[in-house]
């Protein structure tokens, strides 16, 4: 067991001449991701220069989080980091593989025993000398080369899964345009559709508040998600033991970015900041999604704008024939099994990736 310091450097360089302007942040999947943040006005030469090959962390959120944000650079374009993260790079690629050292830096043993440093305290952080210090197995490079080819040969077919999931969605959105958009007058109506209110043909639901029986990983018996407002992971905020909503519905974001729409198929909480629309005959749920996922639903309120129950009950929507809905549903149904039989198999690659990284410690 080696210590990681031995093996890498800290990088330094900051973007004085202002030619890099692609500004990445690190999430808790440990994955870099544009950053949001308003940087009008903001004096980006202090800002650190990460290339292909390096890493960024941010090491003050890992006693409120327990995990550490940090990604590897796989592309050739040139980024930007805050001067609060932390950017390095291997010594020598002979010797450690920067991509055997993203699988470690993975695990989450590795998150645990980093956590420990911080002290488990809300407000704990580590530094780069507290990294530096952690234990590393370091097999020989050949090895390191099997276990990141086996490992990313996964990654490839999750990717591909998540690729056709993604085509399959745009069929099913493109059978909705074709159905219930295209040479479609709201004025003139085809005969036996009409305008109602959502509060018509669905119950409306306000999120509520996190389970008592609560769990941030999902196990044998805490497997009900828990969402909440948010698009990462598809507002996976943890898991619990007994559900709330059991039907097929469909989840609304009530603040923040208002009006970002997810159906839910199986069994789950929702909470605060969530609005929940549930169809009052499931073969609605499909052309609602979509015709809500289209509409610009905004909220109400003079302190903070949010999206409340009365909001959702009195908006005015199309509402064609029930032969026509009945007849989407059962189309979108055959491409969402289609969907779920990829969903599954990613879910069983996953876990299989998760083996992997466990084995690394072994």
């Amino acid at each position: 067991m080696q210590k990681l310091g031995d093996y890498i450097r800290e990088v330094d360089v900051r973007n004085k001449d202002l030619k890099v302007t692609n500004l990445l942040g690190v999430n808790l999947s440990k994955q870099f991701f544009p950053s949001i943040a308003n940087i009008i006005g903001t004096d980006l030469s202090k800002y650190k220069v990460i290339k292909k090959g390096q890493f960024g962390c941010k090491f003050m959120s890992v006693g409120r989080d327990g995990i550490l944000p940090i990604s590897l650079l796989k592309n050739d374009e040139f980024a930007i980091i805050s001067s609060a993260y932390y950017a390095f790079e291997v010594i020598d690629e002979n010797i450690l593989s920067s991509d055997y050292l993203m699988m470690w830096l993975r695990r989450p043993e590795f998150d645990r025993q980093l956590w420990f440093y911080s002290g488990g305290d809300v407000r704990g952080g580590v530094n780069y000398g507290d990294f530096c210090e952690m234990p590393i197995i370091i097999p020989s490079i050949e090895q390191q080369r099997e276990i990141v080819s086996e490992y990313e040969t996964i990654s490839k077919r999750i990717k591909l899964n998540e690729q056709i999931i993604k085509n399959l969605e745009a069929t099913a959105q493109t059978l909705y345009h074709k159905m219930f958009v295209e040479s479609i007058d709201k004025e003139n109506l085809p005969e036996g559709w009409r305008i109602g209110t959502l509060g018509e043909v669905a119950e409306i639901k306000a999120g509520g508040d996190k389970p008592q029986d609560f769990s941030e990983i999902k196990t044998e018996y805490f497997n009900i998600p828990v969402y909440a407002n948010g698009i990462d992971n598809k507002g996976i905020f943890g898991y619990t033991t007994k559900s709330i909503i059991k039907e097929k519905s469909i989840t609304i974001s009530a603040r923040g970015t208002i009006g970002y729409c997810f159906l839910r198929k199986k069994p789950y909480v929702p909470i605060v900041r969530l609005i929940v629309v549930i169809p009052k005959n499931e073969s609605l749920v499909q052309y609602l999604f979509y015709k809500l996922s289209t509409m610009n639903i905004k909220g109400s309120g003079s302190v903070q704008n949010q999206l409340t129950v009365p909001d959702m009950e009195t908006i005015n929507i199309i509402l064609p024939t029930e032969e026509l809905v009945i007849e989407f549903y059962n189309k979108v149904e055959i491409i969402d099994k289609s969907i779920a039989i990829h969903e599954q198999e990613n879910e069983k690659l996953t876990e299989l990736q998760s083996l992997l990284l466990a084995k690394m410690g072994q």
